[in-house]
C-alpha cells in the first residue's frame, strides 16, 4: 500500500488549517500523565507501606497487580460504553472516580495500626476500584485519536499521548518522592488524588468531538475528515422507523421469544459483543494483541517495581529514586515520540502501512533488551545508563495504539479498542505477581529482570511472524 505525493501536500496544508487538534491530543497527554502517575502511586509509597504494615514482596505483587484485574476485566464494558455515550462524558466520570479511589488509598495510613491483613485487602479492593475506573481511558484516547486525526498525522498523535507514561515519572517521580520522605506515604496518593479531580473538570472545558468543537474551522474540519479522521464517530446516529407491522412480523419469525418493545429496541441498539469472536478469529489482530501484552510487560514494570528495585537493590534512598526513575523516564518519553514521527515519516514518504508501523516496534523492542546488561554490571553510572537505552527503545517501539487506530473496525472502534487493552492489560495482572514471587524467592531481581527481557523478544516475534500485513479490518456481519 504504496502514499501517493497528496499526503506530504495535504500534511503541509494542515498546518495551515488550524491547530485545534494539537489542542485535544494536548489534554490526551495531559490526562494521560495523571493517569500513569496515579498508577506509580504505590510504587513510590510502596517502602514505607510495606514496612508500616509488614507486607513482604509477594503481598505488595498482589496489591500492585489488583489494579490490573478490574482494569482488564472492564476493558470490553468500557469500549461499549464508549461507543454507546460517546468519549467524553465517559472519560470525565473515568478521571473523577480514579482519581477519588487514589486519594482514598491514602486514608488506609489515616486508619491507624489496622494490622497487615486488613491493609492488605483494604488496598487492594480500593486498587481494584482505581483499575475499574480507568478502564475506559486509553480505549478513549485511542477513539478521540481516530476522530481527530487525519492517517497522516495519527502515529505521532498516538505516540505523544503514549509517551505520558514517560513523562509522568519525569514530572510526578520527584515530587512523588519528596512526600513520600517529607511528610509520609499517604500523601502521595492525596495529592494525586486531588490533582486528578481538578483536571476532571478543566476536560470538560476543552474537548469536544470535531463536529461539535466551538473553535474547529470549517477548513479545518474538512481537512482531517478527507484525511481520514472519523469525525462522525461520536455523533447522533440517526434512529432508523420500525413500523408496528415489521414487529409483529418479527415477532412472528422469532416464536415470541421477545415482546414487540425488546425488538423495537433491539433495533435501535444492536448489541455488538458477537463482533468479539470476529477480532479474535483474525491473525494480525491476534498477533497485534500478544504482541501488545508483552511490550505492556516492560512499561508494568517501569510503573510498580522499578522505584523498589532501586531502593532494595541498588540503595538509593526513596527520594534520590524518585530523581534518578525520570533519567530512563525521559528516554523513555523521546523514545515515544520519536517513534510515532519515524513511522508517520515512513508512510510519507511511500513505505507500506505495515512497513512503516513494523519497522519502529521491532527496532524498538530489540533496543530495549538491553536491560538484562544490569545484572552484570555493578558500576551506578553505568546501570542508569543501560536502563536509559533499554527505555528508550521501549518508547520507540511503544506503537501499539497508533496500530489498533489503523486496523479497527470503524463501525465499533471503542469496542476493538477495549478488546486490545484487555489482552495487553493481561500482563498488569501478571507481571507484578510473578516479579513479586521471583523477588520472594530469589532475594534478588536479577530474574525478574530476564522476565522482562523475555517479553521483549517475544513481542518482536510476534509482529514479525504473526502479524502479517497491517490493514483495517471489515467486519463480515451487519452492524
Amino acid at each position: 500500500m504504496a502514499i501517493s505525493s497528496d499526503v506530504a501536500t495535504a500534511d503541509l496544508a494542515g498546518t495551515k488549517v488550524g491547530r485545534v487538534r494539537f489542542t485535544i491530543v494536548a489534554m490526551l497527554f495531559v490526562i494521560t500523565v495523571i493517569n500513569y502517575a496515579d498508577r506509580a502511586t504505590m510504587s513510590v509509597a510502596k517502602p514505607g507501606l510495606s514496612q508500616d504494615f509488614g507486607l513482604n514482596a509477594a503481598q505488595m505483587g498482589w496489591i500492585l497487580s489488583a489494579f490490573g484485574w478490574s482494569y482488564v476485566a472492564c476493558q470490553i464494558p468500557g469500549g461499549w460504553l464508549l461507543d454507546r455515550f460517546g468519549s467524553r462524558i465517559i472519560y470525565f466520570a473515568s478521571i473523577f472516580f480514579w482519581s477519588l479511589f487514589t486519594l482514598l488509598q491514602g486514608g488506609v495510613g489515616a486508619i491507624g495500626l489496622i494490622g497487615a491483613a486488613a491493609a492488605f485487602y483494604t488496598l487492594f479492593l480500593l486498587r481494584l476500584l482505581v483499575g475499574l475506573a480507568e478502564s475506559p481511558s486509553f480505549p478513549a484516547n485511542a477513539r478521540i485519536v481516530a476522530a481527530w486525526f487525519p492517517a497522516s498525522e495519527r502515529g505521532t498523535a498516538s505516540a505523544i499521548f503514549n509517551s505520558a507514561q514517560y513523562f509522568a515519572t519525569v514530572l510526578f517521580g520527584p515530587i512523588m518522592g519528596a512526600l513520600a520522605l517529607h511528610f509520609g506515604w499517604p500523601y502521595v496518593f492525596y495529592f494525586m488524588g486531588a490533582l486528578g479531580i481538578l483536571i476532571s473538570f478543566v476536560w470538560l472545558k476543552v474537548i469536544y468531538s470535531p463536529k461539535d468543537h466551538p473553535r474547529l474551522s470549517p477548513e479545518e474540519l474538512d481537512y482531517i475528515e478527507r484525511g481520514g479522521a472519523l469525525v462522525n464517530m461520536d455523533q447522533p446516529k440517526p434512529e432508523k422507523y420500525v413500523t408496528r407491522a415489521e414487529l409483529e412480523l418479527d415477532y412472528v419469525e422469532r416464536g415470541g421469544l421477545k415482546t414487540m418493545n425488546d425488538r423495537a429496541e433491539d433495533k435501535k441498539n444492536p448489541v455488538q459483543w458477537g463482533y468479539i469472536g470476529e477480532l479474535l478469529r483474525n491473525r494480525m489482530m491476534l498477533g497485534i494483541y500478544l504482541g501488545q501484552f508483552c511490550i505492556n510487560c516492560l512499561t508494568v514494570f517501569f510503573a510498580t517495581w522499578f522505584i523498589p528495585y532501586l531502593v532494595e537493590q541498588r540503595g538509593l534512598s526513596i527520594l534520590n529514586a524518585g530523581f534518578i526513575a525520570s533519567i530512563p523516564a525521559i528516554c523513555g518519553f523521546a523514545g515515544g515520540v520519536l517513534g510515532g514521527v519515524i513511522s508517520d515519516a515512513m508512510l510519507r514518504k511511500g513505505f507500506s502501512i505495515t512497513v512503516a508501523r513494523k519497522t519502529p516496534i521491532v527496532l524498538g523492542m530489540l533496543l530495549s533488551t538491553t536491560l538484562v546488561i544490569c545484572n552484570y554490571v555493578d558500576a551506578y553510572w553505568l546501570v542508569i545508563l543501560v536502563i536509559a537505552l533499554s527505555f528508550f527503545g521501549k518508547g520507540i517501539g511503544a506503537l501499539g495504539w497508533t496500530v489498533i487506530s489503523d486496523t479497527s473496525p470503524k463501525e465499533i472502534a471503542g469496542l476493538s479498542g477495549g478488546l486490545f487493552n484487555t489482552c495487553g492489560n493481561l500482563s498488569t495482572i501478571t507481571t507484578p505477581i510473578i516479579i513479586g514471587y521471583i523477588i520472594q524467592a530469589t532475594g534478588s531481581y536479577d530474574w525478574a529482570l530476564v522476565f522482562v527481557v523475555a517479553n521483549a523478544v517475544v513481542a518482536v516475534l510476534s509482529y514479525l511472524v504473526i502479524v502479517g500485513e497491517i490493514k483495517r479490518v471489515e467486519l463480515t456481519q451487519p452492524t
